[in-house]
């Protein structure tokens, strides 16, 4: 099955999909350097807790190629890799791919031995390269174990209908997708009746994106407002949907998990409604530093997302405007964090997860 593709990279040349062109205009940036990444990752050109690690960290792949002949030194070499990657992390605040794969990389470069600074340049740059493959691989397992996950749940069911949340999937990733990546996965199993996906306001990237990328890859699919989620999941007496499944910008020690605004409330409703709640989650988005949700820092988007629409105003001049990018999903409300390694499940009785137990297992 084709699927699309956020990141296109070689040796030296790094093009992402401008995804605020979306459905519309189908245009790849070109990047040269971690500037025009920075920017891209800002703006949300680029978007997708993998896929911004992945760019920022080929953004400085391809501009190292550029500093080979303005580099002498090994040591040289380090301090401006490790100084590029800690700039690169000021991009985006919430999302913890970036902040983990930064310092993972800043790690790498440190622990390299005596060579030249054209060595030093090229290990880095091998060593980045390494993430597309491996975020693919991580994005297949996640699909699988997850897709099994809801149709265990689902008692015996031939077929389900999942809900997921803003945009997972190839344009989120290096390719495959993450909680679309189980959509994507039930689809190919012959086992999903049918995709719904939220419109995500007020950024819409699950009516501009998931709902770009279901129609592309011809999966069966509905596009609703994020205010009709409850009355899904309540139509046929509860029997609207059997699933939701959403991806995550950071999960924390005990569970807890930042997402797109609106994961919130769609985890109320699934409690109430009797409709099992996962997320899907790569072990890069996990940061077991911080014990709860209450510690993550939630960043403010500007206002202009949220009273324009393709650049045109739709809301009252003077009105103000609260702007969250993320909520905070308790774990209470969450029945399992899938990861490429399997489902993190509850122990019997308990409202967290010992997400940092199951993390210590694979790193």
């Amino acid at each position: 099955m084709a699927t699309l593709e956020a990141i296109k990279y070689k040796k030296g040349e790094l093009q992402l999909l401008d995804q605020l062109k979306l459905p519309f205009e189908f245009e790849y940036m070109q990047i040269t350097n971690c500037e025009e990444a920075w920017k891209a990752i800002r703006a949300m050109n680029v978007r997708g807790a993998p896929a911004i690690a992945i760019a920022a960290a080929l953004a400085l792949a391809v501009e190292s190629v550029a500093m080979q002949a303005k580099l002498q030194q090994a040591a040289e070499a380090k301090d401006w890799l490790i100084s590029r990657l800690e700039y690169l992390k000021t991009s985006r605040p919430t999302a913890v791919n970036l902040f983990n794969d930064c310092d993972r990389l800043a790690a790498f470069v440190k622990g390299l031995g005596d060579q030249s600074a054209k060595d030093v340049l090229e290990a880095y740059a091998n060593e980045a390269e390494k993430m597309l493959a491996k975020d693919i691989s991580d994005n297949m397992a996640i699909g699988k174990f997850g897709g099994e996950a809801i149709l265990a749940r689902a008692g015996g069911k031939a077929q389900v209908k999942v809900l997921t949340h803003c945009n997972t999937g190839s344009l989120a990733t290096a390719r495959y997708g993450t909680a679309l990546g189980v959509i994507r996965f039930l689809h190919e199993s012959g086992r999903l009746e049918r995709a719904f996906c939220t419109e995500t306001r007020p950024y819409n990237q699950g009516c501009r994106l998931t709902a770009f990328e279901l129609v592309f890859e011809k999966i069966p699919a509905t596009l609703i407002t994020d205010s009709m989620a409850s009355y899904l999941m309540a139509a046929a007496g509860g029997g609207g949907i059997d699933a939701v499944v959403v991806g995550a910008d950071r999960v924390v020690a005990n569970g807890d998990t930042a997402n797109k605004i609106g994961t919130y409330q769609l985890a109320i409703a699934a409690k109430h409604h009797g409709v099992g709640f996962f997320v899907a989650v790569p072990l890069t988005s996990i940061d077991v530093k911080l014990k709860t949700g209450a510690e993550i820092h939630i960043e403010q988007r500007p206002a202009d997302e949220l009273t324009c629409v393709n650049g045109k105003r739709v809301a009252a001049e003077g009105i103000e405007v609260w702007n969250p990018g993320f909520d905070v999903t308790p774990a209470a409300l969450i029945d399992g964090l899938i990861t490429e390694h399997g489902v993190i499940t509850k122990a019997p009785g308990s409202d967290v997860f010992d997400v940092a137990g199951f993390v210590a297992k694979y790193r």
